[in-house]
């Protein structure tokens, strides 16, 4: 392992050994590329400059949530996002982040980069930023941190600098347990709002994102542009995201989610015969599953000599499980036979 990939926090998707043939350590949707927004970025211009401004992509995105163009801040990624606006807090004088119990890696890595102190549960409710992923990564759950936001809301004091919100939204166009798609009112509390479409959509390759601001932060809205390069997004990113809020491109996506749904069914029906624990409750195209005396070092190294790639949760505070993105059923064939096929001592000790 190189020096520089020892330093990164722990992804799913690609590795050096390339991208794996069957890779269930990725979210992103396996009924994927969305053919619509696939052409929209393979005819994307490249050889100009986006405007700077990003002025019609604005106007679509706030027509899709049904705010004020001035409300959408553009990012080159969700994880550029997050590190921008950890140094907007920074900056404005927040000491501490409030994270998830389990969470993206990226949240604390900002923050530490930063010299941000770390908060979980339940002593969170005191940092100036404060996250929150609905729903969650790895688990798929609920995040109880809206419940917690809308009553310190509701008992704000005039008198204490307001806090940083941020939701993370990346899974919500994934959701599997037929809710409604959220819209700006998608909890109660005034919060950020983090859209990755490119998961949803099988393209997480282009890097490309946005925010919605809330009400009556047009301060931290400039102070955000004035913390970004110039063209955050290329050419390719732009279409995606003026894709994205195509009426096509979300019939396709609410289709998407009825086979990823019966997907999800033989996958843990999958996990069953494999003797494997699942952990219930997620909402989402994915969900943790605990292999018989967990995850073992040579288990992942077995799989990945086979095409198959599983994330590994000890960097979520979860070791010994694996994180499953939902894939076909081919793809669930060949994780089945390549764990039977381990050696016969290991299946012996996993007994």
């Amino acid at each position: 392992m190189s020096v520089f990939s020892a330093a990164l926090p722990p992804h799913g998707g690609p590795d050096a050994a390339g991208v794996p043939l069957h890779d269930f350590s990725t979210n992103s949707n396996a009924c994927g590329p969305c053919p619509e927004a696939l052409r929209a970025v393979q005819q994307a211009d490249a050889t100009c400059y986006p405007d700077p401004a990003y002025t019609a992509l604005r106007e679509s995105l706030g027509a899709f949530h049904g705010v004020a163009p001035e409300r959408i801040v553009l990012a080159g990624s969700a994880s550029e996002f997050i590190h921008r606006i950890t140094a907007l807090a920074a900056q404005q004088g927040v000491r501490a982040v409030a994270l998830p119990a389990h969470c993206y890696g990226d949240y604390p890595q900002a923050a530490q980069a930063r010299g941000l102190a770390l908060l979980r549960p339940p002593d969170a409710g005191s940092a100036g930023l404060q996250w929150a992923c609905e729903p969650g990564s790895p688990q798929g759950l609920a995040d109880p941190a809206l419940g917690r936001w809308a009553q310190a809301v509701a008992g704000v004091d005039p008198a204490v600098p307001p806090v940083l919100r941020v939701l993370d939204c990346a899974y919500a166009p994934l959701r599997l347990d037929g809710a409604a798609w959220p819209g700006p009112s998608a909890t109660s509390a005034p919060c950020w709002q983090l859209w990755t479409p490119n998961k949803a959509l099988g393209l997480t390759g282009v890097r490309a994102a946005y925010a919605v601001a809330p009400p009556g932060s047009g301060a931290q809205v400039r102070a955000l542009a004035a913390l970004a390069p110039s063209w955050p997004v290329g050419a390719h990113g732009v279409a995606m995201l003026q894709a994205w809020v195509q009426p096509d491109v979300q019939r396709w996506r609410a289709a998407s989610l009825v086979t990823l749904a019966a997907w999800k069914q033989r996958q843990l029906a999958l996990c069953e015969r494999l003797g494997w624990a699942v952990q219930g409750g997620s909402l989402a195209n994915y969900f943790c599953a605990l292999p018989p005396r967990g995850m073992q070092e040579r288990d992942g190294a077995h799989l990945r000599a086979a095409g198959i790639k599983l994330r590994e949760c000890t960097s979520f505070g979860l070791p010994g499980w694996v994180r499953l993105g939902v894939r076909s059923p081919a793809a669930q064939q060949a994780l089945e036979m390549a764990w039977r096929a381990r050696a016969p001592s290991a299946e012996k000790k996993d007994v």
